[in-house]
């Protein structure tokens, strides 16, 4: 599962990177970076099929639109690729609403001896990189309010990532980006091309316990730091 991220980046690079704007009606008071600590129900910049030259603020934690609550979002934060066509909550959204959400690291925690040990991975050939999602709209049937979501879409380890955790965020090639959102190719055609990003472009480094707590959320979040369990709060 991939449950935390980073985005500390400005919004200038954000724009340069992927081509992109934030200053739209919608975005025009939104202003969440840097986000050292990014975690579900966060609102976060992603990039859709619908609108590739625009920022969109999008709830992380995909509602699908015939959900009777929003809770189930909470559930739905990511997406495994080997079943996308096969659950209700994601084969249309693969289908018709694909996404790229930006990064620049993401958090897992590995298993040893002595408890949990988080880690942050990166990739080393690009400073910003995308994760590839799922989006939906969903309407309260209670209020009538339009809550826009996604799903980051996950699969199995490459081998960097084997020795941390077993599941690891789709992450896209610059050049896949724009067939991820285009419709050049059929919705199974764009799945089957995806293979883990390769290990000798990523890079993976212990970070403080205190990125367990969503409310820290501060530069010293993405430092390297020592394989200990001394400093959780």
């Amino acid at each position: 599962m991939c449950g935390r991220s980073s985005l500390s980046k400005t919004e200038k690079e954000l724009e340069e990177r992927f081509n992109a704007t934030f200053y739209t009606d919608g975005l025009v008071n939104y202003n969440p970076l840097p986000n050292y600590n990014v975690a579900p129900t966060h609102i976060m910049p992603v990039i859709t099929n619908e609108a590739q030259n625009l920022f969109r603020a999008f709830r992380w934690g995909l509602i699908p639109f015939w959900a009777k609550d929003k809770k189930i979002g909470y559930r739905m934060i990511n997406a495994r690729i080997e079943t996308l066509f096969e659950k209700s909550s994601f084969k249309q959204a693969v289908t018709k609403r694909r996404c790229l959400v930006p990064a620049d690291g993401f958090y897992e925690w590995k298993k040893t001896s002595e408890g949990k040990q988080p880690y942050r991975i990166q990739t080393t050939d690009q400073e910003i990189f995308s994760m590839a999602g799922i989006w939906e709209r969903w309407k309260n049937p209670q209020d009538g309010q339009l809550i826009f979501s996604f799903s980051v879409i996950t699969q199995g380890p490459n081998e960097l990532m084997e020795d941390i955790h077993n599941r690891m965020p789709v992450i896209l090639r610059a050049e896949q980006e724009t067939l991820w959102l285009a419709d050049d190719l059929s919705p199974k055609d764009l799945v089957e091309m995806i293979e883990p990003y390769p290990s000798e472009h990523m890079k993976a480094y212990p970070v403080s316990m205190r990125v367990g707590n969503v409310s820290n959320n501060d530069a010293g979040l993405i430092e390297e730091h020592k394989e200990d369990q001394t400093h959780t709060d």
